[in-house]
């Protein structure tokens, strides 16, 4: 999760969030609930949160942590903090 909500701003305005789902993840069999959070545009609009999600296989040449560390570097090339999440099956 990145994004101002994870700086020191008072208001903080927008959150982003990184999704690596297990390779064998099959979006389709989510509940109904949860389908909008794997459409960016409409968990945009719904929630107000970029959402970008993808597997391990997906990713061409890079490995899962060079992946994020790729959103890490802005745009004037500083580094914006990331906060890792990790939710595992109970």
């Amino acid at each position: 999760m990145f994004g101002s909500y994870v700086t020191s701003k008072t208001a903080p305005n927008d959150a982003d969030v990184i999704l690596v789902m297990e390779d064998a993840f099959d979006w389709k069999k989510c509940p109904v609930e949860l389908l909008a959070l794997f459409d960016h545009a409409v968990a945009q609009v719904r929630y107000g949160v970029s959402i970008f999600w993808t597997r391990p296989s997906a990713l061409l040449k890079e490995t899962v942590d060079e992946y994020i560390a790729y959103w890490q570097v802005k745009r004037d090339k500083t580094l914006r903090g990331i906060v890792e999440i990790i939710f595992e099956e109970l």
